[in-house]
């Protein structure tokens, strides 16, 4: 059975840090904005919107029969694939690339003031298994010091020091330095924890690998600034894709933190347990109604604090991400949650 002794730690100063650190991305948010309206502080560019389904496995272990895990069912849900700069730059542009899955019709109470009632619950995952950064200061420090290219390096080397700007480049390499042909059949992480019961966990998606069916879709090419929204929406139109939802339950401190983001939780040390299957049904996105249904979706708000109790966010990064996205929901005059 996994452990069940996880503890937060919550800092006095948590509150003022993050109000702070909110009013940075929103000022970043107002830079990037458009005659055609603001967009998200971060992950403003979509690399498709798609109805979706999750199917809960009939052999999830009794320990991981929580909430909308507790029986078999299948989930109607939408998708958002992103990149995660606060700009719209070319996909071929390094950078962070994001799912977001708000499920729909889930019943129980959900954790935000003024949505208690309402019946969608999200997922937020991210394509590395950690982040590059210990918490939200070091993320809004980067993120902040970013926002002039030529002044970029003297306020990172200010802010890190040398040893500490050496160190995060490198977790940036690695993490963003690989070029990605196609989100079709990459794995993701929520790279932070959520609760999960009595327990605690990171999710992950896995593919289950291509379809024969979406293999004869043409590749986009990479040179193309949308080829990773021209690659999903080519290989729907020829069959389904899937991923395997998937936990790591905490086991300790040491290696399973929940409040240090940058530490990733090997599979060696927290199995993965497999939970439901996400699925993208067939699809034509450029259709009107594949279109339309795209609006709808880019003009939600996903939030991991949008959720129940049994799943609600755990660690420092979370604790801001509370803050951020109300903010950066309210900026945008986002649709909070209509499908609820």
């Amino acid at each position: 059975m996994p452990s069940t002794q996880w503890q937060e730690q919550i800092r006095p100063d948590e509150e003022q840090r993050f109000e702070r650190q909110a009013e940075l991305l929103r000022t970043l948010q107002r830079k990037h904005a458009t005659p055609r309206g603001t967009a998200r502080a971060l992950h403003a560019k979509h690399a498709g919107c798609f109805a979706a389904e999750l199917h809960v496995r009939d052999d999830v272990p009794e320990h991981a029969r929580v909430g909308l895990f507790a029986a078999p069912k299948r989930w109607r849900a939408y998708v958002r694939f992103s990149n995660g700069s606060s700009a719209h730059q070319p996909d071929r542009t390094p950078d962070v690339r994001g799912i977001a899955i708000k499920l729909l019709d889930v019943p129980g109470r959900k954790i935000l003031p003024g949505l208690e009632d309402r019946t969608t619950q999200d997922f937020l995952l991210i394509g590395s298994p950690a982040t590059p950064f210990r918490d939200s200061e070091d993320f809004v420090g980067l993120v902040w010091a970013a926002r002039n290219k030529a002044l970029a390096l003297p306020r990172l080397l200010w802010r890190f020091g040398p040893g500490g700007f050496g160190k995060l480049v490198g977790r940036l390499r690695s993490s963003l330095g690989v070029p990605v042909p196609t989100l079709a059949e990459k794995q993701y992480w929520s790279a932070l924890p959520t609760k999960y019961g009595a327990y605690a966990v990171r999710w992950s998606l896995r593919s289950r690998g291509p379809a024969e069916s979406t293999r004869r879709a043409e590749a986009a090419p990479l040179t193309s600034t949308e080829h990773l929204r021209d690659d999903l929406v080519r290989r729907l139109q020829h069959g389904a894709l899937e991923w395997d939802l998937m936990a790591q339950f905490f086991e300790d401190e040491a290696r399973t933190p929940i409040e240090d983001a940058s530490v990733e939780w090997r599979e060696d040390d927290a199995p993965f347990v497999r939970l439901a299957r996400l699925v993208l049904p067939e699809q034509d996105a450029t259709s009107a109604e594949g279109l339309a249904l795209a609006q709808t979706i880019e003009q939600l708000s996903f939030d991991p604090w949008h959720a129940t109790e049994d799943f609600r966010p755990l660690g420092e990064m979370m604790r801001a991400r509370k803050v951020a996205y109300k903010l950066s929901a309210i900026e945008r005059k986002a649709e909070l949650d209509p499908l609820g």
